[in-house]
């Protein structure tokens, strides 16, 4: 009876987990796939099975190739600087003193924790054609875009990569400070005693006792790359022309502001995931752990 109480005991305290996870979870993913194999009227509610044109669809647009593209660009080009950043600072606030590194850790972490909206509306601002940017270009007596860095297809993918890596690298930074902390004093007492420089006791000990840390910090990071929308929804709707269209922005577009298109994006969503997926898998076989 005892054994009975405290199975029914605990399948109480799961309940609300396990519904959740069947209902916002579960249950999307299933009735997506569903609709990826179907054309569906979303002001009729009415479902056609399709087979596989939805995905051949995909494969034959030229907005979702943009729009890899144009994600593939912006994971290249952030993650190797938000890792290679975070990773600086966390070992060089690792020798700071407590009370100074506590305020900088706090400092550089803030970013990540602000309302992304209201990071992408500052930023908006900062590169608008009469912006702070622009004016402290010009001070320089460098060239700039006239309409704003956001308006000009050569500069709004990287100007809104640089805001990431700005917003993100604090995150991994205290990512990379606990694998730090983690790594027993005794290894860099006994590489002191032997004579190796900081530069050698950190490319001999931290680095690759920092393996299992950068690993997650480089998948993490590519996955959330691949899935970047509110910077693009608030900052450029995909403007100018297409330059700032993601895969996760053209799945929002195909499925709520083109009509009728609901299997269409599901499609897109199920290739963006088997995307993630095989990256993910790549990334892990690469920086292979042994445990």
């Amino acid at each position: 009876m005892r054994r009975n109480s405290g199975g029914v005991f605990t399948g109480t305290l799961l309940a609300p987990w396990l519904i959740t996870l069947l209902v916002f979870w579960v249950y999307p993913l299933i009735y997506a796939l569903v609709l990826s194999f179907s054309e569906y009227r979303t002001l009729t509610n009415e479902i056609r099975f399709i087979g596989l044109e939805n995905y051949a669809q995909v494969f034959a647009d030229d907005a979702f190739w943009n729009a890899l593209g144009n994600t593939l660009v912006f994971t290249i080009g952030t993650v190797p600087l938000t890792t290679a950043f975070a990773l600086a600072l966390a070992s060089a606030l690792q020798r700071r003193g407590k009370r100074l590194g506590s305020i900088l850790r706090a400092s550089y972490f803030l970013p990540s924790v602000t309302s992304l909206v209201v990071i992408a509306l500052i930023f908006t601002n900062l590169y608008a054609r009469d912006g702070y940017v622009n004016a402290i270009v010009a001070m320089m007596g460098l060239p700039y875009p006239e309409n704003g860095w956001l308006l000009t297809e050569g500069t709004a993918l990287p100007a809104i990569m640089a805001m990431d890596v700005w917003i993100s690298t604090g995150y991994y930074m205290i990512l990379f400070l606990a694998g730090m902390e983690a790594i027993s004093k005794d290894l860099y007492e006994s590489a002191e005693l032997a004579g190796a420089t900081r530069w050698q006791q950190f490319w001999r000990i931290t680095l690759p006792m920092l393996k299992p840390t950068m690993l997650f910090v480089v998948v993490i990071n590519t996955i959330k790359s691949f899935q970047i929308f509110v910077e693009v929804y608030v900052m450029t709707k995909g403007g100018p022309l297409g330059a700032t269209s993601t895969l996760v922005y053209e799945v929002y577009h195909q499925a709520f502001e083109q009509s009728d298109r609901m299997g269409y994006a599901s499609a897109l969503a199920y290739v963006v995931f088997l995307i993630l997926i095989g990256l993910s898998l790549l990334q892990m076989r690469i920086l292979r752990v042994r445990t």
